[in-house]
């Protein structure tokens, strides 16, 4: 990931905050033909495992990309954070001198390490339990693994293999127009603070707390 001084993000606390609000994170590993192989799923922090954490998650069996995974031994997991297109209208500079372009202002972070690939039904179980655990938390009346059949969820973890990725290497990017005058950063606020989606709102609440 090309990442500048200025938008490099090293503080442990932003970078795992990123990781457990992330919904959906996209899977990479290197693939036998040379093209890389990629999954999206959801995948859980661990911040007390390891030196810089472990991410837990699963995959279908009939999903191929276990098997170069396991082959590859290493993967990197990319997770976003909010991002919103920057129109140069949005500058104050545009008025002084025009010397302006649109780009793209978002935060993401990699977290790249060794995989495991395992299978047992016990591990497995645990994985599924506290996967759904923390995603079922903020409801009023939260689903659990155990409100199914035993016997279907054997079956269905059958159908699965877990994942386990050990972080080695954690980078950040938070691309907030740091790299703009002060009064185009507020430009950059006050649109997106205006804007009608809640995506773009969400970056101006970002720039606002300071990057």
């Amino acid at each position: 990931m090309y990442n500048p001084p200025a938008f490099r993000e090293d503080r442990p606390e932003i970078l795992h905050a990123i990781l457990r609000e992330a919904r959906l994170a996209i899977l990479v590993s290197a693939g036998a033909d040379g093209v890389p192989e990629a999954t999206h799923l959801p995948l859980q922090f661990v911040a007390d495992e390891g030196k810089y954490g472990t991410l837990y998650g699963h995959l279908a069996k009939a999903n191929t990309h276990w098997r170069g995974l396991a082959t590859a031994g290493r993967a990197r997991a990319i997770f976003m954070g909010p991002e919103a297109y920057v129109s140069p209208s949005f500058y104050a500079s545009k008025q002084e001198h025009g010397k302006v372009v649109p780009t793209w202002n978002y935060v993401a972070v990699h977290a790249i390490g060794a995989i495991e690939v395992f299978e047992d039904a016990a591990r497995l179980h645990a994985l599924v339990d506290r996967l759904t655990n923390h995603h079922e938390a903020p409801r009023a009346k939260p689903w659990a693994v155990d409100d199914a059949p035993e016997t279907f969820i054997a079956s269905q973890l059958k159908g699965i293999v877990g994942l386990r990725l050990e972080i080695e290497t954690l980078i950040g990017k938070r691309k907030l127009s740091q790299n703009r005058p002060e009064q185009d950063q507020h430009g950059v606020i006050e649109g997106l603070g205006s804007s009608g989606d809640a995506r773009d709102r969400d970056v101006a609440t970002l720039m606002q707390r300071g990057a």
